[in-house]
């Protein structure tokens, strides 16, 4: 079987850190081309991962024309994830579109739309399901351990760890600061352990008290607050058709200890579920309260820990996978799509000070 040619487009932090090398493990796979409005990165990326006549381009529109593909994955700016995606998809490919779906609802929409009208496959990089520990809470949770799921938490807190590069501060480009940053990926997680997409109303509170101020005590170096157009936190609970409540929080810079990011907490009827300070699972056994801690990965041997599989390396795996054997990926972008619903809807809540309810 002929290996499946890929392009990458947008050659920044996200496409460098995690998808190209994640990629390049795989067999069954080629980077053919690569296209970044930076030419260098382009270049670079297409030099150190690409086949030995990949092509190099600065407009997307150039390459989906031009080349002959299988699958695009999609790296750059919220702004563009729509347009690119649909063009792909148009074009005839399968798409791996970073996080978050879309700047807008509407735009992810037209994704999910475009994708069922081409059978094309199409996938959303929320890499956090990928990870041990969260295989395992979705395994606890599919079991009945935890019963009837009716409230849960998704974490998406940093003491002051605002990304200071690329285009992280501008709204324009963004849609927002960490709400759809890494909110979006706690709300994913957290949807995805209830598999529960039935939303009724979304209450937002939006905020900017840190972004104007100076800051040198920053994990990625000083902010400038001129240039900071987003939210420094974000809130919003969200109450599904069923009753169950959702609390989401997201904050890059938060005036607290309580750090937490990409994480969830769950409480059923029956038990109870989240992440700090690794998994932890609880409930009743024998007429008394417990909490166990699993052990994930291979461990028990001094010094070797087994061929362990990151969440990035995992997640490109198993996307190919649902290519070549024409099964669903693991991210479905209805999915996707709820989420971008349910972080628009915390952005409008904040803005009118109502409730926004879904039909």
């Amino acid at each position: 079987m002929s290996k499946l040619k890929i392009a990458i487009i947008g050659c920044g932090g996200i496409a460098n850190e995690k998808q190209m090398p994640s990629l390049s493990k795989l067999d069954g796979i080629e980077m053919v081309a690569f296209c970044d409005l930076v030419e260098e990165r382009a270049e670079k990326a297409a030099a150190k991962y690409g086949v030995k006549e990949a092509q190099v381009y600065t407009d997307y529109k150039e390459l989906l024309e031009k080349e002959n593909l299988d699958v695009v994955h999609v790296c750059t700016p919220n702004k563009s994830h729509a347009e690119i995606t649909i063009a792909a998809l148009e074009a005839g490919n399968h798409v791996m579109c970073e996080k978050p779906m879309a700047k807008t609802a509407s735009e992810a929409r037209e994704m999910v739309d475009v994708a069922k009208r081409t059978g094309k496959k199409l996938t959303i990089g929320y890499n956090n399901r990928f990870r041990d520990d969260s295989l395992y809470m979705k395994d606890v949770c599919e079991s009945g351990e935890l019963g009837e799921v009716y409230f849960a938490k998704a974490h998406a807190i940093r003491r002051r760890a605002v990304p200071t590069w690329g285009v992280f501060l501008n709204e324009e480009e963004q849609g927002g600061g960490p709400l759809i940053d890494i909110g979006t990926h706690a709300l994913d997680l957290t949807l995805w352990m209830m598999d529960n997409y039935e939303v009724k109303s979304v209450v937002g509170n939006v905020y900017h008290k840190l972004s104007g101020q100076e800051s040198k005590a920053n994990a990625f170096g000083p902010w400038d607050a001129k240039e900071f157009s987003v939210e420094d936190s974000a809130f919003g609970m969200i109450t599904m058709k069923d009753g169950a409540t959702v609390i989401l929080e997201s904050s890059w810079a938060l005036n607290t200890l309580e750090v937490r990011e990409a994480q969830t907490t769950l409480c059923g009827t029956q038990g109870g579920a989240d992440m700090k300070d690794g998994l932890r699972i609880n409930g009743e056994k024998h007429g008394k309260l417990h909490t166990t801690k699993p052990e994930l990965g291979a461990g028990g041997v001094a010094f070797f820990d087994g061929e362990l599989e990151s969440d990035a390396d995992r997640e490109a795996r198993l996307w190919i996978e649902s290519i070549v054997k024409d099964t669903e990926p693991v991210v479905k972008p209805e999915q996707a799509l709820v989420v971008s619903e349910i972080l628009e809807a915390i952005y409008e809540s904040a803005k009118t000070g109502e409730a926004v309810y879904f039909d």
